[in-house]
């Protein structure tokens, strides 16, 4: 053996020495040698024998979220911005804003904002390659336009994204229109959320009529097999009870009125919408708040006639119940 490799023998086992010693130190009190653990809680390494804080202020680099198994902390793990459903791209590209201004707030000059506007163009067509993505781009903003007419929440928004790219995977645009797709996809999207919207108030914030919305949406949930039930007439009645400014009182008898006349089978062949307008009005006779039958139908966007032929239906079921 070489002089040196002696020499290098011994620089490694001295490098190696200073490791250990430096690793010892960290996990030992330099007071009175005692083992230190770390209090993520209050960002402090504490001495467990003498209690001496030997670092504080520390940095927690860890995620601001818990979890409790292993496909919650996948689902809540992240680096950047959240995928969506939402999106064409899913949320994954790189979006250019439109204020011309820098990290500072500051206005860009002239030269710089020529720069921008390319780079917008360019990136803008980079994200929609093909007439697919187009498609996509233009269905989805169609549906988030709808949803917010509607003040439907996000999870309804998702669930419609999510049936409207099975349809175009599928191939069952062609003959059909995008707005028509898309209408019908967030239609079935809040029936099966449990948020149901009529087909009257759909129609009001969609570009097509309700002819075609019903034949569209008839044929995307047969051609997916979509498992949508029947709406609950129920479902509609807090809303109607909102809008109109009623109590809970009146919600709660609205409903004991809608299970009562389920009970006795009157539901079965008649419109949700108009079962549950005529249960808030005869609720609200009950509990002997002002509303007016004119009041009721244009919230529901149905006639007045209606009403009145159904909350006599109702009335009527809970008296036979109530003498049973």
């Amino acid at each position: 053996m070489t002089d040196t490799t002696i020499r290098t023998y011994d620089e490694t086992v001295s490098e190696a020495d200073a490791e250990t010693e430096a690793v010892e130190s960290e996990t030992t009190c330099p007071e009175c040698g005692g083992r230190l653990v770390t209090d993520t809680e209050h960002g402090e390494t504490v001495c467990t024998d003498c209690g001496l804080v030997v670092e504080e202020d520390s940095i927690d680099r860890g995620p601001e979220w818990r979890a409790f198994d292993s496909a919650e902390r996948d689902q809540k793990s992240r680096v950047g911005a959240p995928t969506t459903n939402m999106m064409h791209d899913k949320g994954l590209s790189t979006n250019i804003g439109w204020q011309d201004k820098d990290a500072y707030g500051r206005a860009l000059s002239s030269r710089q904002r020529a720069k921008m506007q390319r780079l917008r163009t360019w990136n803008e067509r980079f994200r929609t390659r093909d007439s697919k993505e187009r498609n996509l781009k233009q269905a989805l903003g169609e549906i988030d336009r709808m949803a917010s007419a509607l003040g439907l929440p996000e999870n309804v928004r998702e669930t419609a994204s999510v049936i409207y790219r099975r349809a175009l995977n599928e191939d069952l645009l062609p003959g059909r229109s995008i707005e028509g797709v898309a209408t019908s996809a967030l239609y079935a999207a809040a029936r099966q959320a449990g948020t149901p919207r009529s087909l009257d108030e759909v129609t009001m914030v969609s570009r097509i009529d309700k002819m075609e919305l019903t034949r569209t949406y008839r044929y995307i949930i047969r051609q997916l097999n979509l498992e949508i039930k029947p709406a609950d007439p129920e479902s509609y009645v807090p809303r109607f009870a909102s809008d109109l400014g009623l109590s809970d009182e009146v919600e709660r008898r609205a409903r004991e009125l809608l299970k009562t006349a389920r009970e006795a089978g009157l539901l079965s062949g008649k419109s949700p919408v108009g079962l549950a307008a005529a249960a808030i009005y005869a609720a609200a006779l009950l509990s002997n708040e002002k509303v007016t039958q004119s009041q009721v139908s244009d919230v529901a966007n149905i006639s007045e006639v209606t009403i009145r032929n159904r909350y006599k239906e109702l009335l009527e079921a809970s008296e036979v119940t109530a003498a049973l």
